[in-house]
């Protein structure tokens, strides 16, 4: 398995952006449906943005209009624009496929924290 690598995280003040990157190196990127999935403290772990191998796009109702998931299959990176953030999108931040399958590990992910 291989293991996205996130990064792009940090400490924001509500109303503030942040962009996430995440480089999840595999030969079968390009065909591969990615997600963008945030876990806070003592929640489970949760898909807010997805893109398809074609570049559609869904999110999360809590996101939708303030986040923008993005990708570029020439360098394997898969993006998260953050706007509007909020103290409750606080979490660790990790990409993966979608829907998560044998392809990738869980990553380390990126820590955002939105302060009030």
């Amino acid at each position: 398995q291989r293991q996205p690598v996130e990064s792009g995280g940090g400490l924001v003040q509500a109303g503030g952006s942040l962009r996430l990157s995440c480089l999840a190196s595999t030969s079968i990127f390009s065909i591969t449906a990615m997600g963008w999935y945030r876990q806070a403290p003592g929640k489970q772990r949760e898909l807010v943005a997805s893109v398809t191998s074609g570049g559609s796009t869904n999110y999360a109702d809590s996101v939708k209009g303030r986040f923008t998931i993005s990708r570029d299959n020439a360098k394997k990176m898969v993006y998260l624009q953050m706007n509007t953030l909020k103290p409750e999108d606080t979490a660790v931040y990790y990409c993966n496929a979608n829907p998560v399958g044998p392809f990738f590990s869980w990553g380390q992910g990126t820590q955002v924290t939105v302060s009030s």
